[in-house]
C-alpha cells in the first residue's frame, strides 16, 4: 500500500542499524524485518480506518510468512491488534450501560480479538472485521458471565463456581448425563461438602425476582439463570445503525445482500441470478460488507467525540 499525503504523517520509513547499534537500532532492524517493504505505522491507533484495513490484508499475509516466535512474528501481530482495537471499541458500545467499567470491557473483547487474529485465514474470502467480531463479543459477554455476581461472594468461592462449571461440562460430555456431586468431587479431587458449597455459591451469581415463576423442573428462587442479552435488542441496535448507510449502497450491492444474508443464497447462486461469477460475488460482498463496516466504525468514532 502506498500511502498518500493524507496520511504520510502515519508512516515512516524504516532504516538499517548501524554498526553497533542500540536498542532502539535493534529494534528498528527488527521492525524492519518483520515488515519486509510494508509501511510501518507510527502509531497504529490512530491510521484511519481505510488504511487499518487496507495494512491489514498485508500485515496478515506477512504473518503467515514468519516464523511463530520470532520478534518479527510479535511485532507484526502486535501491531495488527492495535490497527484493530477500533472494532473492540466499537462492540463495547452495545454494552455501555453495563456497570462494568468501560476499561475492562474493552480488555477482554481485546482478548477476543487476539484470539480473531491468532486464527484468522487470510486466504479465505472472508472480511476481518466480520471474522472477528463475533469472538470479540462473545469474549466481552464471557467476562459478564465471569464475574457480575449478585450477591458478593468470596473470591475463593467464585473460583470454585468457575472450576465446578468447566468440570461439569467436561464430565456431561464424557458420561453423557450431568454428573452427581461425588463425581464432581472425584474431578476437582474435593469432598462433597466442598461441592455443595461452590453449588450453593453459584446461586448467587444471578437473582430471580420472588414473583417469577419455577420452571417445569420446579426451580424455584435463587436458582441461577445466565444473564443472556435477547438477540432481537442486538438486531434492532444493528439495523437501526445500517440503515442509512445501506440507503447509500447502489441497487446492485443492496440486491447481493438481499440474496445473500436475506434469502441466504450461497454465492454461486448469487452469481446464476445477477450473471456473475462465483469469485466476482465474492469481491463484491467482501468490498460491500468492507464499506459497511466502515461507516460503523466512524459512527462510533465520531459518537465518542475526541477523547474516546
Amino acid at each position: 500500500m502506498t500511502s498518500t499525503a493524507g496520511n504520510r504523517s502515519e508512516f515512516s520509513p524504516s532504516t538499517a542499524p548501524r554498526p553497533g547499534a542500540t536498542p532502539v537500532a535493534a529494534g528498528a532492524a527488527t521492525r524492519r524485518r518483520a515488515l519486509d517493504g510494508l509501511p510501518e505505522p507510527v502509531r497504529p491507533t490512530a491510521v484511519s480506518t481505510d488504511d487499518a484495513r487496507s495494512l491489514s490484508v498485508a500485515l496478515f499475509a506477512r504473518l503467515r510468512a514468519l516464523e511463530e516466535g520470532t520478534p518479527e512474528h510479535a511485532y507484526v501481530r502486535n501491531t495488527l491488534v492495535e490497527l484493530n482495537l477500533s472494532l473492540v471499541k466499537f462492540a463495547a458500545r452495545r454494552f455501555r450501560n453495563r456497570a462494568e467499567p468501560t476499561e475492562d470491557i474493552v480488555q477482554a473483547g481485546t482478548v477476543g480479538l487476539i484470539k480473531a487474529i491468532d486464527r484468522f485465514d487470510p486466504g479465505r474470502a472472508v472480511d476481518f472485521s466480520a471474522f472477528a467480531l463475533p469472538t470479540v463479543v462473545g469474549e466481552m459477554k464471557r467476562f459478564f458471565r465471569d464475574t457480575s455476581w449478585a450477591v458478593r461472594v468470596p473470591r475463593r468461592l467464585q473460583e470454585l463456581r468457575l472450576d465446578l462449571a468447566k468440570a461439569a461440562d467436561g464430565l456431561e460430555q464424557d458420561l453423557g448425563r450431568l454428573p452427581s456431586r461425588a463425581e464432581l468431587a472425584a474431578e476437582l479431587h474435593l469432598t462433597e461438602e466442598e461441592v455443595a458449597e461452590g453449588q450453593l455459591a453459584a446461586r448467587c451469581y444471578a437473582a430471580r425476582s420472588l414473583d417469577a415463576p419455577a420452571d417445569d423442573e420446579g426451580a424455584g428462587a435463587g436458582t441461577r439463570r445466565p444473564a443472556d442479552t435477547d438477540p432481537s435488542y442486538e438486531l434492532i441496535e444493528s439495523l437501526t445503525a445500517l440503515r442509512p448507510l445501506l440507503a447509500r449502497l447502489g441497487d446492485r450491492d443492496r440486491r447481493i445482500l438481499e440474496l445473500r444474508f436475506g434469502q441466504e443464497l450461497t454465492q454461486a447462486e448469487i452469481g446464476d441470478r445477477i450473471g456473475l461469477s462465483q469469485m466476482h460475488v465474492s469481491r463484491l460482498l467482501t468490498r460491500i460488507l468492507g464499506d459497511l463496516r466502515d461507516g460503523l466504525l466512524q459512527d462510533a468514532s465520531a459518537a465518542d467525540g475526541p477523547c474516546g
